[in-house]
């Protein structure tokens, strides 16, 4: 009997897949009296579990409906529901054939590349950016164009001279990829100024924005910055949000929204991966919030993270070396240092053996850097955790610097 020759089986695809880096880290994580920074996980003790459970009676009134399989553009209620919602930040009221329903913002993101993206195409993208974002674009064979990013979000005045030695080089550039607030890692929101400047040179240039937005709706301090989709008046913004952040991410339901063109063409795309987002999820989420009770747990969930980065930020004030950088963010979920003369690699192990865990810098570079960088989340550690999690990173710093 032959052996099967697993790797002559394998896709190319399949083949060259290497495995996410924070999912990699999860095992460290879990080690008996870690002190987990790493993973992006909201705080479930502020899920609204009552509210959601009550939602269930959808499920009484509607459960022939909703047991059954729905459409692949998404359950009509909820897109009319997010529709009318999100219209003050979107500009209008999108229409229900410029949305879709996706099974997690990942889904979203990887049906739009899977639309747009051949092999060698190349994606413009923050550096440094989401790894899961890097992830799935590399996965479909996408190369990557990077633009650094400051206090103010991505430096769009550099993205021209690359944009044009790409296309002198004949690299077809389809999109931007972009986390417009609270970037992560970063924290960082990209300007107002620099929104209308990426917007500008998107349509100089031919290509589309993926304005990717899991954390606007968690801010802390100040005023929001209008959405790139609100300024667009060439339909070359897709933009995406979810309901893992604002609700909880166990629900797996985001959506999707641009041209009903490339929204089409996504959705006989899904129809091939999973046919439709489960029915009952996104019934669930409807009523929950047709209820109003994602108006009301907003404020409590901004409120609540907002304490812990600041009791992220007096910790680290506390007890981190002051050559450490950092600054603390106005929202969303992620603290971004930088470690002079240390490799975060190196450092990540020195660290988890004091007993807390982050995620090193590389992680987040789609074409190598960050050597010297870490990102920490503060809204799934304890308040207490938060101030000893510091402490043992200090000292985990401190070793390396006595090697």
């Amino acid at each position: 009997m032959n052996e099967i020759n697993w790797d002559g089986l394998f896709s190319d695809q399949a083949k060259n897949m290497i495995p996410s880096p924070i999912r990699e880290l999860l095992p460290y994580t879990k080690k008996p009296g870690v002190i987990s920074f790493a993973g992006g996980n909201p705080d479930p003790l502020i899920f609204p579990v009552a509210e959601f459970a009550a939602a269930s009676v959808v499920l009484g009134r509607r459960g022939m409906e909703v047991l059954q399989y729905g459409a692949t553009e998404g359950y009509e209620p909820l897109k009319t529901f997010i529709s009318n919602w999100m219209a003050p930040r979107m500009g209008r009221v999108t229409g229900l054939d410029e949305m879709l329903i996706t099974t997690g913002s990942q889904q979203g993101m990887d049906l739009l590349c899977a639309t747009l993206i051949n092999p060698g195409d190349a994606i413009v993208v923050e550096d440094p950016t989401y790894p899961g974002a890097i992830h799935t674009m590399r996965n479909r064979g996408a190369r990557f164009i990077t633009i650094p990013c400051d206090s103010e979000g991505m430096m769009v005045d550099l993205l021209p001279a690359k944009l044009k030695a790409a296309h002198d080089d004949g690299i077809s550039v389809k999109f931007i990829y972009t986390i417009v607030n609270f970037q992560n890692p970063s924290g960082a929101v990209l300007s107002a100024r620099r929104r209308k400047k990426l917007l500008e040179i998107a349509s100089e240039f031919g290509i589309l924005i993926f304005e990717d937005d899991p954390y606007g709706h968690l801010r802390f301090e100040g005023e929001d910055e209008p959405s790139i989709f609100s300024m667009d008046t060439s339909a070359r913004v897709v933009y995406a949000c979810s309901f893992s952040k604002i609700l909880a991410p166990g629900v797996r339901v985001a959506w999707i929204a641009g041209d009903p063109r490339i929204i089409r063409k996504m959705v006989l795309v899904k129809q091939g991966v999973d046919m439709c987002t489960s029915v009952v999820a996104q019934a669930l989420v409807t009523q929950y919030c047709e209820e109003g009770h994602l108006d009301g747990f907003l404020p409590k969930i901004i409120k609540h993270y907002s304490k812990k980065c600041e009791g992220m930020a007096e910790a680290f004030m506390k007890h981190l070396p002051p050559d450490v950088e950092y600054k603390a963010p106005k929202g969303g979920f992620f603290f971004w240092l930088r470690v002079p003369g240390i490799d975060t690699k190196e450092l990540f192990l020195k660290a988890v053996e004091r007993g807390v865990a982050f995620v090193n810098g590389p992680a987040f570079f789609a074409n190598g850097g960050g050597g010297d960088c870490l990102r920490t989340c503060f809204t799934f550690a304890s308040q207490s955790d938060l101030d000893e999690g510091a402490a043992r990173l200090a000292l985990a710093i401190k070793d390396m610097r006595s090697k």
